[in-house]
């Protein structure tokens, strides 16, 4: 039997409750639209980043990320504005590093849904990391880091990333 971590479900809910079930769905637009957030390419250079105005959740996206990398952004921020409170300049920083490796995690289920794999994985076994990874609009080896912990949460004792490596 196959169980799913909270983290696997927390995102399944979020997006079938904003009506997305599908990979050609995930678009940080439609979400941030479907959540009240509003996000902004960055008026500075510098790393993206998630704040609170007046209780109104703000996305601030680093102007010069590719389409994929913003993406990827925008998932670990999508984090912080849903799961997190406060400054974290005021934290202590083993606080700030347990908030950025619960964002980081998320962003990897937000990106690539354990839901969303499960059926394409399915539907077809035979897709490669490169297919895969033009699906959900995220980097190489973000594809590759993600479908090895799918590959590994399933416990299928015969996945290696390497092995896709070249497809």
């Amino acid at each position: 039997m196959n169980y799913t971590t909270h983290t696997e479900d927390f995102v399944e809910e979020l997006y079938l409750k904003i009506g997305i079930n599908k990979p050609h769905q995930l678009n940080y637009k439609i979400i941030a639209h479907a959540l009240g957030i509003k996000v902004f390419l960055a008026p500075y250079d510098g790393p993206s980043q998630a704040l609170f105005v007046k209780n109104m959740p703000f996305i601030f996206l680093s102007r010069n990320l590719t389409s994929s990398q913003m993406w990827q952004d925008f998932c670990h921020e999508l984090n912080h504005v849903l799961q997190h409170t406060g400054n974290q300049n005021y934290m202590l920083e083993s606080w700030v590093d347990y908030q950025e490796k619960k964002a980081n995690t998320f962003m990897y289920h937000a990106c690539m849904p354990t839901f969303m794999l499960d059926e394409l994985t399915t539907n077809d076994p035979s897709l490669t990391i490169k297919e895969l990874q033009l699906i959900f609009n995220v980097e190489y080896d973000f594809a590759v880091k993600r479908l090895t912990q799918y590959f590994n949460n399933k416990n299928i004792p015969k996945w290696n990333s390497a092995f896709l490596l070249y497809f």
